[in-house]
């Protein structure tokens, strides 16, 4: 019986430290501890014992995700393991517009070897230089679009 008591309890702390350490290792190790538990009573108390150590053992599991995926986050330790903070920026410059930005004038704002950055009426965007190499700070011609970027050239 003490083998059984202690084979749940190591298992529910195992479930329980899952959320403190990295990788699955400690959940499955703890679920194993729960699950050797159960074969233990199913050998020592029969049908009757085993069924009720594995009603507790579920009752355990259900009681310890509860506590970790429910009561834990509201908690101000638990508001403190959770990101709360959300990234409004975007990685990678707006998409051109062709209605906005065809035929209008850029500026090179990088070298275009022959892609690179532009600015269209003080926006940045990547650009495609028909021309081939263009240096920093030459002016251009946006003459269309393609997927990603608008298509310039040499005025």
């Amino acid at each position: 019986m003490n083998a059984i008591i202690l084979l749940f309890v190591t298992g529910v702390a195992l479930l329980a430290a899952e959320i403190f350490l990295p990788g699955i290792i400690a959940g499955i190790i703890g679920a194993l501890c729960m699950l050797a538990g159960c074969v233990i009573s199913f050998n020592e108390f029969g049908a009757g014992g085993g069924t009720l150590a594995t009603v507790v053992a579920l009752a355990l599991l259900g009681l310890t995700l509860y506590l970790e995926l429910v009561w834990l986050p509201k908690t101000a330790f638990g508001k403190r393991l959770v990101v709360q903070s959300k990234v409004d920026a975007v990685s990678q410059p707006p998409l051109a517009n062709p209605g906005e930005v065809v035929g209008k004038a850029a500026e090179a704002v990088t070298t275009l070897a022959p892609s690179g950055y532009v600015l269209v009426e003080g926006r940045r965007y990547e650009a495609f230089c028909r021309s081939g190499h263009v240096p920093k700070g030459a002016v251009l011609r946006v003459i269309g679009i393609d997927n990603f970027r608008v298509i310039v050239t040499q005025t």
